[in-house]
């Protein structure tokens, strides 16, 4: 955007390709030194007009000239020509006339050099012929903070229009297809569309204005335009055909004029629905990444059930826990006949009574985990487990038993990262060995 080296360049104070510091155009010696040296292309005259009484316009930020808020084109062109001003990536402006509303009362209570930056045209002619226009641009912070103002209030009032849509329930409308009526919540007519007949323009609650947008939709149908090549077709008959074989049953995600019916492109300022996403799957990559080189460079292991061991593989692990502490994973495992969810309970079970310092043998309770080891050893509980319906309750009764024990945490396995738990967790890898065992 050239707004930054426009305003970079006035604040220096440059002298033109001739060595000229004056100016023409109402700007004095000292605001024409703070000029660039850009040369400017200006439109035709349009020769606006003054819009109809009790029409919606906005009027000229100088004069009281005003234009249709639809003819926003025609304001800026007259702003342009009559009072050299040009003002910086207007679609990024959420709300037009309160923009506008706003400079104009600024600019009467400031002159106009004290927020624009200038712009010198033709500055290699005589100096007669040199003339300077005006930016207003959102590098003046004033201007920047106005919109972003103007972006909140919007997702605002946008947010609320969606969410007084999703509560609606006298919604009614036809099938842009098959001509189905429907009463009710606008999800019920976008869903039939979607399932039916492939026609998927998104996710209820991810659309607001809906009513303008399926008139929108409708109409161009009506005109016998295709909505995806937007390509127009002698009869109705030829359009559906044309639809249906090239699967064009959808929206041209190229087209802007549909973006205003996406709640995603009212979120940030001066972002489409294509750089949000297009931020978010970065920032997944990102993620991914960075969990890959973490388990590269720090691989997890599986932690033994009564001690501080690791293993890197299952059968280690099994074989540790078999010799010192004389429990039998495998073997418990095929006695009991225990799936992988059961399996997944009875891990969680044991290791919450060592963290407890618990014997879950004998319910006895020590006063550290070495001295809960050297009894369970010594007693040989580590392979007494109590019965069945001890340990092999629903999550839910589990977390309420906690929170009656005065919320003692369950230590289970870290979930935090699949890919990594997929690669270390003991109870996967045991599931592995016992399909390639059977």
């Amino acid at each position: 955007m050239a707004a930054p080296q426009t305003q970079g360049a006035a604040t220096q104070g440059e002298e033109d390709g001739d060595g000229n510091r004056g100016g023409t155009g109402g700007v004095s010696y000292e605001d024409s030194k703070d000029c660039i040296l850009e040369p400017l292309s200006l439109p035709e005259n349009p020769g606006g007009t003054t819009s109809l009484e009790g029409s919606p316009s906005v009027p000229c930020i100088f004069c009281e000239e005003h234009f249709l808020i639809d003819e926003q084109d025609k304001l800026l062109k007259h702003m342009i020509i009559e009072h050299k001003t040009v003002i910086a990536d207007v679609k990024l402006v959420a709300d037009f006339q309160r923009y506008i509303s706003y400079w104009r009362k600024r600019f009467t209570e400031q002159p106009i050099t004290d927020f624009c930056s200038v712009i010198r045209i033709n500055s290699t002619a005589p100096f007669e012929e040199q003339d300077n226009y005006f930016l207003l641009c959102d590098v003046l912070p004033e201007d920047r903070i106005l919109r972003e103002e103007l972006q909140k209030q919007r997702l605002k009032e946008i947010l609320e229009q969606q969410q007084q849509e999703r509560n609606d329930n006298n919604f009614q409308g036809s099938c842009m297809f098959c001509n189905e009526e429907f009463l009710g919540n606008r999800s019920v007519l976008l869903n039939h569309m979607a399932r039916e007949h492939t026609f998927n323009i998104g996710l209820p609650d991810n659309i607001v204005n809906c009513n303008e947008f399926l008139c929108t939709l409708q109409k161009k149908l009506d005109n016998l335009q295709c909505l995806y090549c937007e390509k127009t077709f002698r009869d109705k008959n030829t359009l559906k055909d044309h639809m249906r074989k090239k699967q064009h049953r959808r929206i041209n995600p190229k087209n802007r004029e549909y973006d205003r019916f996406y709640v995603i492109n009212y979120l940030e300022l001066g972002k489409s629905w294509e750089e949000v996403q297009l931020e978010d799957d970065r920032e997944l990559l990102d993620h991914q990444e960075d969990d890959w080189s973490d388990w590269e460079e720090h691989p997890l292991s599986a932690v033994c059930l009564f001690c501080e061991k690791q293993a890197e593989t299952i059968e280690k692990l099994c074989v540790h826990m078999e010799d010192a502490h004389e429990f039998d994973l495998l073997k418990i495992k095929s006695e009991l006949g225990l799936n992988f969810y059961e399996q997944v309970k009875l891990v969680n079970f044991i290791r919450r009574q060592i963290h407890q310092c618990r014997c879950y043998g004998c319910h006895e309770k020590f006063k550290s985990k070495a001295d809960l080891r050297t009894h369970m050893e010594e007693a040989k509980h580590t392979s007494l487990l109590p019965e069945r319906q001890t340990w092999d309750q629903p999550h839910e009764s589990d977390l309420t038993a906690q929170e009656q024990n005065g919320n003692i945490a369950i230590i289970s396995e870290d979930t935090s990262k699949l890919h990594a738990l997929k690669q270390s967790s003991i109870l996967n890898q045991l599931l592995l060995h016992e399909s390639l065992k059977n």
